[in-house]
């Protein structure tokens, strides 16, 4: 059984990790909050540029773009995007488990799996064709480092390297809630029951100034830019709000130890003392005879 000595020890140090886990879910708490401003202010502006292409591209007469190309290529990539650090809950192991049953589903492609974070590459990289490491010059990333990233996956679709560009991350619906995803980035196209459904929905043409040609040229490049860098975006929300409410749930679980641990110290305090009462008052009676 612990003495009074070895429960303060462990006070003191379940007191020390309480600290810790509750500095960490502030610091996740402020970091949410930032990088919520941004999600909530870029997915608006990405669902209606995404809404425009889709409807432009549908009623547009024989329109073609490199990023519609759909072929019977079977090479392909995939980007998975997890976090550098862990103490996140099941953030990087549901994204594992998301992977893996993707790579099994889709077996008759041949895939190149590229990593951005490194906690779901250290798990599965033995068991992958594996790829490039992206890494960030900040612990977010900005617009232009993802541009640059989607470029190169473009790069190899465009040249015919590969026929599919995928991308694995988190996406983020609330601190309580995220959810692991696997997106097609490449190729960028609609079913044709998707068109003719647009097509019936607006019977008429639209005017355009510049061409409709020349504004997919420019939108459709960008739908895709901004595809990725809102994944991107949503990986690091979920992972701070994951991250949360694990150092939440920490620090709960810290302070019911604590309470536990005091209690139980107490206890044998108070045994000791009335050991102690009930010897002097024993040596008190016999001197008494």
């Amino acid at each position: 059984m612990a003495n009074i000595k070895d429960l303060k020890k462990r006070i003191r140090s379940t007191k020390g990790t309480h600290k810790i886990t509750s500095a960490m879910k502030l610091v996740s708490a402020s970091k949410l909050a930032k990088i919520q401003g941004r999600i909530l202010g870029l997915k608006p502006y990405s669902h209606e540029l995404f809404e425009t292409v889709r409807i432009v591209s549908a009623i547009t007469q024989n329109y073609k773009h490199p990023y519609f190309n759909d072929t019977d290529n079977k090479h392909a990539y995939l980007l998975v995007i997890s976090s550098d650090k862990g103490l996140c809950g099941s953030y990087n192991s549901a994204l594992v488990k998301e992977v893996r049953n993707f790579l099994e589903t889709h077996s008759g492609l041949d895939f190149k799996v590229h990593f951005i974070g490194k906690k779901v590459r250290e798990v599965i990289e033995k068991e992958v064709n594996k790829g490039e490491v992206f890494h960030f010059e900040k612990a977010e990333p900005s617009l232009e480092e993802m541009r640059k990233i989607s470029e190169k996956l473009a790069e190899a679709f465009k040249t015919g390297e590969v026929g599919r560009v995928f991308v694995a991350y988190n996406t983020f619906h609330s601190a309580m809630s995220t959810e692991p995803v696997i997106r097609q980035l490449l190729p960028f196209g609609l079913p044709e029951l998707e068109k003719e459904e647009i097509k019936t929905k607006f019977p008429y043409d639209f005017k355009y100034e510049p061409s409709a040609e020349e504004i997919l040229e420019t939108m459709v490049p960008e739908v895709y830019v901004n595809t990725l860098y809102t994944a991107a975006l949503d990986a690091v929300a979920s992972e701070h709000g994951m991250r949360m409410v694990a150092m939440e749930n920490a620090t709960k679980n810290s302070e019911e130890v604590i309470r536990d641990l005091t209690l139980k110290m107490n206890k044998l305090r108070q045994a000791a003392i009335t050991t102690e009462l009930i010897e002097v008052v024993s040596g008190a009676e016999s001197l008494n005879g």
